[in-house]
């Protein structure tokens, strides 16, 4: 570390030590000012990141780490632009506003390390530094939001997944799954899931697949609906597809797909008259039990 840059950080470190809730405040009102936030996240909640913030800057200054890398090598101060990254990220800010509202920052610590020099070279020293320095914790908080916005997604992705794939009990000991939209592997997945689980909660005995609500099935969709199939039968129950149109009976023909060996049904009434003959069996006079 040259002997310039040493001063810059004593600068800066002096600067945040005796200058904090002056930064801080001056960091909000930034924020505040230049519309950076499009978020329902209030004053407090900014100061107390502002806090954070400059508190954990200290000892990444301090360390003598490069000053590309004191951010990200830094714990706390790593752990702090994370954190607040991913908070604008789940209250819905933009990833450009979240790192702008970061470099925002570079000019409320200029103006502090301003009262203590006036001299311009030093003053361009600090500043070329501060922007080696907030310029990775930008990146970092974009980075991190887009990540934090991805993972956010998945999870009201699987969220939806499994609202949209209800297990239903229709009949004592008889569970309905019903179908709508695509069947893909994320989603069998979901289903195979929820319905297994349903089958050992409840001791059914039939499950049904209603597949009213997809709109076609082609090859990937049929041996989605086979790998169902058998894991329910491997949990001991029987399985019955319903739903199955005209125009998905032919398509299936057409397409060579073998489901003979699966019980299927147009309706998902026919298919619980089925499922409850399948669990009684007909009765005295050939009739089907009454399921009770």
């Amino acid at each position: 570390m040259s002997t310039s840059e040493a001063a810059v950080r004593e600068r800066l470190t002096r600067a945040l030590q005796e200058r904090g809730e002056e930064i801080a405040d001056r960091w909000v009102e930034l924020q505040m000012e230049q519309a950076l936030l499009d978020t329902d996240i209030g004053e407090a909640e900014l100061r107390e990141e502002a806090d954070a913030l400059i508190e954990a800057l200290v000892p990444g200054l301090q360390s003598g780490t490069p000053v590309d890398r004191v951010v990200t090598s830094s714990p706390g101060l790593h752990e702090a632009v994370v954190g607040l990254s991913l908070r604008r990220a789940r209250a819905g800010a933009t990833p450009t506003a979240t790192s702008l509202a970061v470099l925002a920052l570079k000019e409320a610590l200029l103006k502090a390390v301003q009262r203590d020099t006036r001299d311009a070279e030093e003053l361009f020293a600090s500043a070329v530094f501060m922007n080696r320095l907030l310029d990775v914790a930008g990146a970092l908080s974009f980075e991190t939001y887009v990540e934090g916005r991805e993972e956010i997604i998945r999870r009201q992705s699987q969220q939806l997944m499994e609202q949209s794939t209800p297990v239903v009990r229709l009949w004592r000991q008889v569970l309905a799954v019903p179908l709508i939209g695509t069947l893909d592997t994320a989603r069998t997945q979901v289903v195979m899931e929820n319905l297994l689980q349903a089958i050992q909660d409840h001791e059914a005995l039939v499950a049904i697949v209603d597949i009213t609500g997809v709109p076609t099935v082609d090859t990937a969709v049929a041996q989605h609906l086979m790998q169902t199939v058998n894991a329910v039968r491997l949990m001991g129950a029987d399985c019955v597809i319903s739903g199955v149109r005209p125009s998905i009976a032919q398509t299936i023909a057409q397409l060579g797909i073998d489901l003979s060996t699966i019980l299927t049904r147009g309706t998902l009434a026919d298919a619980l008259a089925a499922a409850i003959k399948l669990i009684d069996g007909p009765g005295p006079d050939g009739d089907e039990g009454d399921g009770r």
